[in-house]
Parts: structure tokens; C-alpha cells; sequence
């Protein structure tokens, strides 16, 4: 385990503190927010070499990518999904029929549901499907960015891939009361 040695200043504190060098700049951070009192989020990190400043720390990971244009904001970017559309995975899938989302996780993780559309939209390219889950585990009521594509419960409603949809008879499941 290597050490690395940090000067903190700041408006209330300044002092020499050791934490491991494979520790991340959110963790560092967070260990950093009850001995200067500044919040995580607002703190500004500044590497030194000798006198020299050589980077600055000052906001996340996220917008370190939207400014570098990284990832997935990237204008290149074009990853399975974006650039294939799904169209020949929806044909078999209809309005109305039950199905079973696997989000294919290493949890297994499998919602039931209703499909409620199947088609394209203006959100995403490509095909999605619009399912209302059995249980109150979406994201939406059926609107995405102000368009309606669907009608059902707020929070029972989400768009996903026609890939991640088996259809076929698949009743509501039942739980036991405790």
C-alpha cells in the first residue's frame, strides 16, 4: 500500500494529511469534506509539483466528458445500440401483450408487465418498446421529454429495448403477505 501525502488549506484549516494513493478523487473528497467542512461537491483540488500547478480538480467526471466530447457524448459515438434499431426484434412484439423485461444483469433481474407501444421515438433512434410494469418500479407515466407515447400509473412506465422483452404468457406475479 502506497502513501501519498496532502497539503489541505482552506478558509478554516490547514494541515498534512496521508491517505492511500489508489484512493479516488470522490473518496478523497468525501474524506477531505469533515476536516475542511467544505462540501464535496464544492471543493476545487489542486495538484502541485514543487511550485508549479499541474491540473485542477473542480468538477466531476461527467462534465469533464460533455466538455472533452467523451464517451457517450462523444459525436462518434455509435455503440450497438444507437446505430442498430431493433426493427426485427419489435415486429413480434404487440400492443398488449404481456411480457417478462430481462435487463440480463448478473442479478437476474426480471420485471413483468403489459406492453403498452412498440415503435419508434423522438428521444432515441431506433425501436422501443413502451411497457407498463405490473409493479411501481418505472421511470414514468408513459411521457418521455414532453411527448406521449402511452397511458398507465405514474412510476409503472418505461421504455426499453426490444431485445431485453420476451413475450408470452406471463401472469402477475403473486406475493405472500409477511
Amino acid at each position: 500500500m502506497s502513501i501519498v501525502t496532502i497539503f489541505v488549506q482552506s478558509e478554516n484549516t490547514s494541515s498534512e494529511r496521508r491517505f492511500d494513493k489508489g484512493i479516488s478523487i470522490g473518496n478523497l473528497k468525501a474524506k477531505l469534506e469533515p476536516i475542511t467542512g467544505i462540501p464535496a461537491e464544492s471543493q476545487l483540488l489542486q495538484l502541485y509539483n514543487g511550485d508549479t500547478l499541474v491540473t485542477s480538480v473542480e468538477d466531476s467526471v461527467l462534465s469533464f466528458k460533455q466538455r472533452n466530447k467523451l464517451g457517450r457524448f462523444s459525436d462518434t459515438n455509435s455503440t450497438t445500440s444507437d446505430s442498430y434499431t431493433f426493427e426485427e426484434e419489435a415486429k413480434n412484439i404487440k400492443v398488449g401483450d404481456r411480457c417478462e423485461v430481462d435487463f440480463g444483469d448478473a442479478e437476474g433481474l426480471k420485471r413483468r408487465g403489459t406492453v403498452k407501444y412498440v415503435g419508434e421515438t423522438k428521444f432515441k433512434p431506433g425501436y422501443w418498446v413502451g411497457v407498463q410494469y405490473d409493479e411501481p418500479v418505472g421511470k414514468h407515466d408513459g411521457v418521455v421529454q414532453g411527448e406521449r407515447y402511452f397511458s398507465c400509473p405514474d412510476k409503472y412506465g418505461a421504455f426499453v429495448r426490444p431485445n431485453k422483452v420476451k413475450v408470452g404468457d406471463y401472469p402477475e406475479e403473486e406475493f405472500e403477505e409477511m
